[in-house]
């Protein structure tokens, strides 16, 4: 497209048709292609090279209410994995050219050489009204430089999006998670040097890959964690071989009553068998509450963006964390000994447990943020407190470096 062009005096050139042949029409940017999957919104203000790389996205088209877009541009170093994981973009203007010193190209360009459709210059507000009172949209996008969408196009995307079954039984961690494990070295981001790379560390932590976000771990190494990662497919046997000092449930996609299927019998082997505190966060938090014999339901819409109020019903503080999930635990299911310990201010919807007697907890949120505040980088701080609690008084020794 020739940016320099004023958008009103271009043929639009991309289409979005939902399930119910309701269609959308927008100027297209990135892969000149289609997909479909469930449409999200999401309410964060930046942080969309984040968001579109995070393994939890994985079968969803993002919508972003916040109206600006790609002016930070996008550079490896923001990737959250090493490929895109959402299947594509829709926002209320068209892209702007960078203006960042650390971008190395633009959003629109970034999109296209990672194969994924955008569409600008879209009625967002609709599409989000849509959402909140329906439910989660079934949607197909195209993007065509030429323009030229007839009917029997519209008939063929209509229904591209009626064949998108929906998240509800997807096992997509199995999908997203890693082939073979590896350990990781890098902590996070600080003014003004970067990235940094952790030279020693203190706790082994295995860490059960259902679509862990990079900058997980570099908040585990930057709390004196030797993180090594597993794919979701792993035994306890092969989990435990490692002698870790503690397990990280990670984030991930998809419904986790179907991933609860291979991964719920690993966590309570792992619960069985070893005293190491276990972490889980979204999906490892579902799966964790799945494990202590709680349900978990799918929600209306979800809950995606940076903005999120949750309190602590402990402490009772308050803090405002980044979220990214279309299930929930049904806290009227835990069982006794389980605790629940956050609660999302917007709906009163569980955000977090806690095992009583055991050093055992997960939030529903994402406290790595990526994009989002750090309010609750807290939470790897206490992580790393019960390992230290639960190692020996002999190998409490600081600054030594696990193999």
């Amino acid at each position: 497209m020739n940016k320099l062009l004023p958008i009103d005096q271009q043929d639009k050139t991309a289409c979005i048709v939902l399930a119910d042949g309701t269609v959308f029409r927008g100027y297209g940017f990135g892969a000149e292609t289609v997909t479909a999957g469930e449409i999200c919104f999401n309410t964060a203000m930046t942080g969309y090279q984040e968001i579109m790389t995070d393994p939890s996205y994985a079968g969803q088209i993002v919508l972003f209410t916040f109206p600006h877009i790609g002016i930070v541009g996008a550079t490896p170093e923001d990737n959250e994995s090493t490929d895109p994981a959402a299947l594509g973009m829709i926002s209320r203007w068209y892209p702007s050219e960078r203006s960042n010193w650390r971008a190395q190209s633009d959003l629109a360009d970034w999109m296209e050489q990672n194969s994924l459709v955008g569409v600008g210059c879209v009625d967002s507000r609709a599409l989000t009204r849509a959402i909140r009172k329906c439910g989660a949209l079934h949607a197909a996008i195209e993007h065509r430089r030429t323009g030229r969408f007839e009917p029997a196009d519209i008939e063929r995307l209509t229904q591209r999006a009626k064949e998108f079954g929906g998240l509800k039984g997807l096992d997509l961690a199995s999908d997203v998670t890693c082939k073979d494990s590896f350990g990781w070295k890098g902590a996070r981001w600080k003014w003004p040097s970067g990235y940094s790379r952790q030279s020693r560390s203190k706790f082994r932590v295995a860490v059960i890959d259902y679509g862990v976000k990079r900058n997980i771990l570099r908040c585990l190494a930057s709390v004196g964690c030797n993180p090594k990662v597993f794919p979701a497919d792993s035994s306890a046997k092969e989990i435990l071989a490692w002698r870790p000092d503690g397990l990280f449930l990670s984030n991930g996609p998809g419904d986790p009553a179907a991933t609860a299927h291979h991964a719920v019998p690993v966590i309570r082997e792992l619960m069985k068998s070893t005293s190491a505190p276990m972490f889980g966060i979204c999906l490892g938090h579902q799966l964790l509450a799945l494990a202590l014999g709680a349900q978990t339901i799918k929600m209306n819409h979800g809950h995606h963006g940076a903005n999120h109020p949750v309190k602590d019903l402990e402490t009772g503080r308050v803090e405002i964390t980044s979220m990214n999930h279309g299930f929930m635990v049904d806290a009227a299911s835990l069982p006794e000994g389980t605790v629940e310990t956050h609660r999302s201010l917007f709906d009163g919807s569980n955000c977090g447990i806690r095992q009583t007697g055991q050093p055992i907890f997960s939030v529903q949120f994402h406290p790595e943020a990526s994009p989002g505040p750090q309010d609750s980088h807290h939470l790897f701080n206490r992580f790393a407190a019960l390992m230290d609690q639960a190692k020996s008084p002999q190998n409490r020794i600081a600054g030594t470096s696990p193999d």
